[in-house]
């Protein structure tokens, strides 16, 4: 059989067809802070000329009656045609899909490519296939409004490191109820809300959020937990440098592609001005228990400030929280051991600690064993290189895009066991980019300071002045998600008074907390008393009543 008689094309191009690129200068685009994209002002629908093409890349398994509605819907859009393709993946369909007759005239169908199987996997395959500057993620189960590609476009001409994503509603499915035929003309004449009724569809949970981060504008670096790639699209370059889907991701995919395009310094803006219909309910509102119990360690392993993870940081996981960097050259054994160990024990264990150093300059030829010049570097690997979650290095390493923080300590700083997760606390709560805190006693720039970065300010900030670099990279960092300043006092611990008994490395805060636990249990002793002593008042003389006042008191 041919093609036309089956109605499917073959697997995917080696070499995708070429949409048109349009002009697109983003030299002087707007240097957004964290994720208020306020600044942006995108054109009225319908009243602008755009530029850019956009491939709509729809993954799709089975359900053939549905995707002849999303495609029906996608030949009424708004959007000049010559700008835009629809490739369809199919991942494997029970039967194998056929393109519909009525859908957009620059639509393909490709099968997904070998080696995988789910919707990461096959969204992958159309993107590879695709040409388009944009790529827009639509699942085989949306039926959108007549300007939906127009109205996400629209932020894509003026940022090229922004996400946007589309609205929704869910509502009950009838294929019999209307034709495709009916979709199209009704989308293209801009009536696709009154093809189901808004009063019995329900909102998205991801509403509540953006509805109280006054419309994700004031939710910094937990934008990216509402995307989730029903609707949703990018840059090809964003995409690119975030690595794209990752195709182990069975389920909860959306979410860690998500965070990995956050660490690019991405802003999220949900676009709210036309809607789509989702055709059918979603898998997390008709088994949310179940699918949270299988997403979870999945999505913990990959995405470090995953709450769930956070809730319960006591391991280590694939990808860690933290990269610390130590200085060790012409550090002292103690020096390395004290900071070092402090932060290897303390009780942020999902951390990678990277020891910089002339590892190349140590040799395994005779030497004095106890007089050579490189003595506490010699010691200083051996007591830790045992331990899995240290690297050592000749150079401080580039920054992993996966890792939420890095921080960089001094040699000899002796941290609280609780320096690093109260660090990272102070900083998502300051929604700081940075944060440096000079250790107690440092009056040099060589002594060095605590300093936490936020990876995703950083790549930010490298993408918008990828000139920059030093101070004024931290000038930049500081403008567009801010810098927080503090003493080093509430990180370490204090050195002991002559004579003072050894203490445990242990916080302010962790002290202060003992603290109401003590006083805590104090009250609840002395409420044990109290109603003991009003047992003992029915068997107990007076004298011996007035002796346990005394006694309770």
């Amino acid at each position: 059989m041919t093609t036309l008689e089956t109605g499917r094309e073959p697997a995917a191009e080696t070499a995708p067809r070429t949409l048109p690129r349009g002009e697109a200068d983003f030299s002087g685009q707007p240097r957004l802070v964290r994720n208020d994209y306020a600044p942006l002002t995108p054109a009225p629908l319908g009243a602008w000329t755009p530029t850019l093409s956009v491939s709509v890349v729809i993954p799709s398994h089975g359900h053939p009656e549905k995707l002849a509605f999303v495609l029906a819907a996608l030949a009424g859009q708004s959007y000049p045609a010559h700008l835009m393709e629809v490739v369809v993946v199919d991942d494997g369909s029970p039967e194998p899909l056929v393109l519909p007759p009525v859908r957009p005239e620059n639509t393909r169908l490709i099968t997904s490519a070998p080696g995988g199987w789910g919707s990461a996997h096959a969204f992958h395959t159309g993107v590879a296939a695709s040409s388009g500057q944009v790529i827009l993620r639509l699942d085989a189960d949306m039926l959108v409004y007549r300007e939906h590609v127009e109205s996400q476009m629209r932020w894509h001409h003026l940022v090229d490191y922004g996400v946007a994503m589309g609205h929704k509603l869910f509502v009950d499915f009838d294929p019999g109820a209307m034709t495709p035929e009916h979709v199209r003309d009704e989308v293209a004449a801009g009536r696709a809300e009154k093809l189901f009724d808004r009063e019995g569809a329900d909102t998205h949970w991801v509403e509540k959020i953006i509805d109280g981060s006054n419309v994700l504008r004031t939710a910094a670096h937990q934008a990216y937990r509402v995307f989730t790639g029903a609707t949703g699209s990018l840059h090809r370059t964003l995409f690119d440098a975030a690595g794209g889907m990752d195709a182990e991701m069975v389920l909860g995919g959306d979410t860690e592609f998500a965070y990995r395009v956050s660490q690019q310094g991405a802003v999220f803006i949900p676009d709210l001005e036309t809607s789509s219909w989702h055709l059918g309910r979603s898998q997390m509102q008709t088994r949310r228990d179940a699918g949270m119990r299988y997403r979870t360690p999945y999505v913990s392993n990959r995405v470090p400030d995953f709450r769930l993870r956070r809730k319960n940081p006591d391991r280590s996981w694939e990808v860690p929280y933290v990269d610390a960097v130590i200085d060790v050259r012409g550090r002292t054994l103690e020096d390395a051991e004290a900071t070092a160990a402090a932060l290897l024990n303390g009780t942020t264990p999902d951390l990678r600690l990277w020891l910089v150093g002339p590892w190349g300059e140590l040799t395994d030829g005779r030497r004095s064993p106890l007089d050579e010049e490189l003595l506490d570097l010699r010691l200083i690997g051996e007591s830790f290189r045992g331990d899995p979650r240290v690297r050592l290095v000749e150079e401080a390493p580039e920054p992993d895009p996966r890792v939420t923080f890095v921080l960089h300590a001094p040699a000899g700083t002796k941290l609280t066991d609780t320096a690093v997760a109260d660090m990272a606390e102070l900083a998502d709560k300051e929604r700081a980019g940075l944060l440096c805190a000079p250790p107690p006693g440092a009056t040099r720039a060589e002594d060095g300071v605590l300093r936490l970065e936020r990876r995703a300010a950083f790549a930010r900030v490298r993408h918008l002045s990828p000139d920059a670099d030093g101070a004024a990279v931290d000038r930049a960092v500081e403008e567009l998600y801010g810098a927080h300043w503090l003493s080093g006092e509430a990180f370490t611990v204090p050195e002991p008074e002559p004579g003072a008994p050894a203490r445990r490395n242990e916080s302010p805060e962790a002290l202060r907390r003992k603290l109401e636990q003590a006083q805590a249990e104090v009250e609840k002793l002395r409420a044990r008393a109290r109603r003991a002593e009003r047992k003992l008042r029915w068997f107990t003389p007076g004298v011996g009543r007035r002796v346990l006042r005394k006694i309770v008191r």
